[in-house]
């Protein structure tokens, strides 16, 4: 899976303008996180089709930054991520982003990229 990150304004508008360029090219997101501050706003989004989300946005002329998206199942419960970070932690892994992709009653499926994936893959027992 890949993270595609968008940079945009932060004002009424810009996300339903970036998730229509989206919908018209039949583009499903799975997952979306967006986060504003001061005059910016940050979209981390996962798409069913990575060729088809970068090809839109390359067409469409909105820079993006692009990352592997490493995908953890968990337990539903208190103190996982806080374990999952401390791994992490321990393996000099910085997490730049971390979401959840999906959640059953007892689990949960997190989404997250990492400065060093190789070594983030190895913390992690994968």
């Amino acid at each position: 899976m890949r993270e595609f990150r968008v940079s945009l304004p932060n004002r009424p508008g810009e996300l339903a303008r970036l998730a229509e360029i989206f919908s018209t090219k039949e583009i499903n997101l799975k997952s979306v996180a967006v986060v504003a501050e001061g005059n910016r706003a940050i979209a981390c989004l996962v798409a069913e089709n990575v060729t088809a989300m970068r090809d839109t946005l390359q067409e469409s002329r909105i820079p993006f930054a692009e990352a592997e998206l490493l995908t953890e199942l968990v337990e539903n419960e208190p103190g996982v991520i806080a374990g999952l970070a401390a791994k992490l932690a321990g393996a000099e892994v910085n997490i730049e982003s971390l979401y959840v992709l999906a959640r059953d009653s007892d689990l949960t499926e997190l989404g997250l990229t990492v400065n060093d994936p190789k070594k983030a893959k190895k913390a992690l027992g994968h």
